[in-house]
């Protein structure tokens, strides 16, 4: 190798770990940021504890810790609940003190990422501080984030390298010392991404990572269908290391590790899965037949010109249409997350995708680079051009590494889609008065158009049959004065406003003025978040 090879390899090698170092650096301090946010003791106040407290998500899921801390600190683990459709309705424990609670809850998606956050309200009247739930620890985060990424080195650089070796240059000795240390990477992140899932799943420190709890958790967690499936994947390409199983086993391999990506995650839990699961597959399918055959082909035009060659024109022939498939489902899976241009700006997930798209057109430049300017020349018998042609597409597998590191912080930014679905659900509060109570909704719970909604009940409660209802509406720090609507009674006894309009995101104060007769009234008030 020449003084400027040697110069220019280590160029690339340094800023590609300084990309990474800055992509880890940024990755653990959103997260640190992102977990280490509490809420301020102004939630909501209520004479006598509520008989229930009931959580809505957007989507169906599974209860991991339900913890509720008294003014004291002292915690309550939760643990009769009840599920209905999206919502976990939870028994408040009996004899609940005065002051200000904080119900801590984790829940894990359909999806397999686990989701967690607490709400603030008060018993009488607020403490002069809240209790502080416990946060998840930031290295957990940066350790998941590593994981992810060896997990994709293990599928991509490995078990497709494995089987371009096996299937395109045809020679199971080349390249095969790098295809061991791939699968061994990708082992040690399958295996470490088990029980990293059951710590953030359960919201427990590194400290407990040996804990069989933490493993059983994170393995029963959709995500547990891919650790296994990959581990399996990785066997398969590990075998196929040996010349009587090469091809087998590697098809075997590169097939299971495509599967194991499409069995959870934010793109196979979106809807259709019957059409978004295979489009995953395809999507994982092809990154493993382009990257895998990155570094093997280099090093075999580097040491083996002559097969180098036909190894060349081979992949050449087969990467169009590789790289049609993987445009095509990347738009696909890109469209359905995504849901609108504007989530490019506007969300962390959008941010992301706009970096990782940004490396995947540098990435497609290189690709036409070498397939129009190199391979012609190199299949001809050009050495300087099989020289350069060798460089770049190392330079290729840097980008591809950079783009891993990319994507594997979406592990930690919920798409757009689930954000829309979250913004349409219902805001809802409870209002407590001496003689009557009530269940206020306001559906959407974001700015704009709302409908407004309330069922009155007296204080045992029973149904209240009001002779009138008004609601009273104001965002006084916003400069929002008093919005009066007066309400219509429903067939299934609600009372509800439909033109109303809140203009602007935030606490809302929301009263409800309630007619008992015709010479009694009661005023029952609180507080409803309003989203952007």
């Amino acid at each position: 190798m020449s003084k400027v090879s040697i110069i220019t390899s280590a160029l690339i090698g340094r800023a590609a770990m300084a990309v990474l170092t800055l992509l880890f650096l940024v990755t653990t301090a959103l997260a640190h940021a992102s977990l280490t946010a509490t809420e301020p003791p102004d939630g909501a106040v209520v004479d006598v504890a509520p008989a229930k407290l009931a959580l809505s998500f957007s989507e169906p899921v599974s209860p991991l810790t339900l913890r509720l801390i008294q003014p004291d600190g002292s915690p309550i683990e939760l643990t009769r609940f009840v599920l209905r459709d999206r919502t976990v309705e939870i028994a408040t424990p009996p004899g609940l003190p005065s002051g200000t609670h904080v119900l801590s809850w984790r829940v894990v998606s359909e999806d397999g990422h686990p989701v967690g956050g607490s709400i603030i309200f008060s018993i009488g009247s607020p403490s002069l501080s809240a209790p502080v739930a416990e946060t998840n620890d930031w290295r957990v985060r940066a350790a998941i984030w590593s994981g992810r990424i060896a997990m994709y080195v293990g599928l991509f650089f490995g078990i497709g390298g494995v089987f371009a070796v096996n299937w395109l240059l045809r020679s199971a000795l080349v390249a095969r010392r790098f295809n061991a240390v791939m699968l061994a990477i990708g082992f040690l992140g399958v295996g470490l991404s088990a029980g990293l899932q059951g710590l953030d799943a359960l919201g427990r420190p590194l400290s407990a990572f040996l804990e069989p709890l933490v493993w059983s958790t994170g393995l029963a967690t959709s995500f547990g269908r891919t650790v296994l499936a990959m581990a399996a994947a990785l066997v398969f390409g590990a075998l196929a290391l040996h010349p009587r199983l090469k091809r087998v086993g590697s098809l075997i391999a590169l097939v299971t590790g495509s599967l194991a990506l499409s069995l959870s995650g934010h793109a196979s839990a979106a809807e259709p899965q019957w059409l978004m699961r295979p489009t995953v597959f395809l999507h994982a399918l092809t990154v493993a037949l382009w990257v895998g055959a990155l570094l093997p082909l280099a090093k075999v035009l580097k040491g083996d010109p002559v097969n180098g060659i036909q190894a060349l024109h081979r992949f050449s022939v087969l990467a169009p249409f590789v790289v049609a498939v993987l445009v095509g489902t990347g738009m696909a899976l890109a469209v359905v997350q995504l849901e609108s241009p504007s989530a490019l700006v506007d969300t962390a997930y959008g941010n992301v995708f706009v970096v990782k798209l940004a490396l995947v057109s540098l990435l497609f430049a290189l690709a036409a680079f070498n397939r129009w300017m190199l391979t012609a020349r190199t299949e001809a018998g050009d050495k300087r051009a099989a020289r350069t042609l060798v460089r770049t597409v190392v330079i290729e597998a840097l980008v591809v590494l950079t783009i891993f590191s990319v994507a594997a912080v979406w592990r930690f930014t919920p798409p757009p889609r689930t954000l829309a679905v979250a913004a349409a659900q219902p805001a809802s509060v409870h209002l407590h008065g001496k003689k009557v109570m009530a269940e206020v909704t306001i559906a959407p719970g974001k700015v704009g158009a709302v409908d407004a909604s309330a069922f009155i009940m007296d204080a045992d409660f029973s149904p209240l049959d009001a002779k009138e209802v008004t609601f009273v509406l104001a965002n006084p720090s916003a400069g929002v004065e008093q919005i009066k609507r007066k309400a219509g009674k429903q067939t299934d006894g609600t009372w509800r406003v439909s033109d109303l309009v809140l203009p602007l995101p935030g606490v809302w104060k929301v009263r409800l003025d309630v007619f008992i007769s015709d010479f009694e009234i009661e005023r029952i008030a609180g507080e409803i978040q309003i989203k952007p």
